[in-house]
């Protein structure tokens, strides 16, 4: 008998008095942990007060509320057109259910129910500002559309940089590069200056990006990694701007070099506000040691998660717009996944709708532009693993769900031992799952300063490839708050 079968049993002899006032109870509760910013044991409550009462707008309101604190928007779209569905009147849930869509990126909808907020709510400043600010993108995104000309190829950014043209200012003591070249006693020297807060001069940002483009769009969407028997490898999660994290993994585990390699597994950027030093200081080390140093994109490498989540007003605030337009070329070129020594594959979000995909196939996906919301390369960066066997909706809204059997289909299929991933954060910073066949890593502790969760990263050696986990705390920053540069938009996630 399942749980709900079971719950129902033991609430039909109770009369509807009863079952409100435990649904009641179990909200208070629920309202309690989100207030302390317990937004999984919030949901859990709040599910139990929809088990007793499912037809109250509320619960599913506040359910919604929870998702969106953990970007689940997928989830939170759902409950909030159930709020909705319940009652029309229900202000809230347009709210919640416009700060999902706009959370997945489909502005119309979302202005759509902000419109709805504000016809019901004239005097409510904030709902009005995300109003009038989601009906610009959705006219500048139309206007765009509306002037794109399909059979006259446009100038890339890359190709409309002079970088001879930049001059170093004589008062610049800065880290330099040595005849355009990334060298240790540079990186060095970056790693430093910016945890002095200071900034990289704006000719060498700009020259670290295009030697980075030029770089990646020779290489292919699926590396193959090789590592010797007895050497050690190093795999890291999302870091999402928490640069002073990302130097204590380096002090933890020692500064990448051809005998210390790394592979950071995408989320680079976002949330944090140190992302600039996080994404220069890794394009730094991937030209450096190129072969010994490697990069998977993640799903927050896109325009439009930049927009919403901090990085492009992060760039424009220290550098430019045209910069923060750079990056975004970039990371249209990183690779998707790596496979380790033919064993162990390593993608950011994880597997598939459906069975049967092959390495091959991997290989041939199409990068240098946008992620699609469907498909290879929306999945690889955007799916999660689920406990039950099968496929699910994605919580996200974006990719799917997949469980153990999927995870052993995909191994078996293409003679793999197991699968590293990671875009979820974890409490411990790590997680294995699916029968050892899936593992999670995590690398930004204490995720936006309220996540109190452990980072980790995976060693392993070429020889048996066994994953080994370290885990740590967050270390001090500077006193700049995250999400510092974000859309206004995005403060209903904060």
């Amino acid at each position: 008998m399942s749980r709900i079968q079971k719950l129902k049993q033991q609430t039909s002899t109770k009369s509807d008095e009863d079952r409100k006032a435990e649904a009641e109870a179990f909200k208070t509760q629920a309202n309690e942990r989100f207030t302390a910013e317990c937004y999984e044991e919030a949901i859990d409550l709040y599910t139990k007060a929809i088990e007793l009462c499912p037809n109250s707008h509320v619960y599913h309101a506040n359910r919604s509320a929870a998702h969106l604190r953990l970007e689940n928007f997928g989830y939170a779209l759902t409950d909030a057109s159930r709020a909705i569905e319940l009652d029309k009147t229900y202000v809230k849930g347009y709210y919640r259910r416009a700060a999902s869509y706009m959370g997945m990126g489909k502005w119309k909808q979302a202005e759509r129910d902000f419109e709805s907020v504000v016809k019901a709510r004239p005097r409510d400043k904030d709902a009005r500002e995300k109003y009038n600010k989601c009906r610009t993108i959705v006219n500048r995104l139309r206007f765009e559309r509306a002037i794109a000309v399909d059979d006259e190829p446009q100038k890339t950014v890359a190709e409309l940089i002079n970088i001879e043209s930049m001059t170093i200012e004589d008062d610049y003591a800065g880290p330099s590069l040595q005849d355009g070249k990334v060298t240790p006693e540079f990186m060095v020297e970056l790693m430093s200056w910016f945890k002095d807060q200071k900034l990289l001069h704006t000719k060498y940002a700009f020259k670290i990006l295009l030697d980075m483009k030029e770089y990646l769009v020779k290489q292919p969407s699926l590396v193959d990694v090789s590592i010797p028997a007895e050497s050690k490898f190093t795999v890291c999660g999302d870091v999402h701007g928490q640069y002073y994290d990302l130097l204590n993994i380096f002090k933890l585990n020692g500064v990448p070099s051809e005998t210390n390699p790394y592979l950071f597994n995408g989320d680079f950027v976002d949330r944090g506000s140190f992302s600039v030093e996080c994404i220069l200081t890794l394009f730094g080390f991937k030209l450096l040691y190129p072969n010994h140093f490697f990069m998977s994109r993640g799903n927050h490498e896109s325009e439009t998660m930049n927009q919403m989540y901090g990085f492009v007003g992060e760039v424009s605030a220290k550098y430019s717009s045209r910069m923060a337009e750079l990056f975004t070329e970039v990371y249209n070129w990183l690779p998707l996944c790596h496979v380790l020594n033919g064993r162990v594959f390593v993608t950011h979000g994880g597997l598939f709708s459906r069975d049967g995909v092959t390495l091959d196939e991997l290989r041939a996906v199409e990068r240098g532009r946008q992620p699609p919301e469907e498909g290879l390369m929306c999945e690889l960066l955007w799916s999660d693993p689920q406990p039950q066997p099968g496929r699910g909706p994605s919580k996200r809204g974006v990719g799917c769900q997949f469980g153990p059997d999927v995870t052993a289909e995909f191994c078996g299929t293409n003679g793999l031992d197991y699968v590293i991933r990671s875009h979820e954060v974890k409490a411990e910073g790590y997680e294995v799952s699916h029968g050892g066949k899936c593992i999670t890593v995590f690398s930004a502790p204490n995720y936006c300063d309220t996540m109190n969760n452990k980072g980790a990263f995976i060693t392993l050696t070429g020889g048996d490839m066994t994953p080994k986990y370290t885990t740590y705390e967050a270390v001090p920053h500077p006193n700049v708050k995250p999400m510092a540069y974000a859309n206004s938009l995005m403060s209903m996630f904060v």
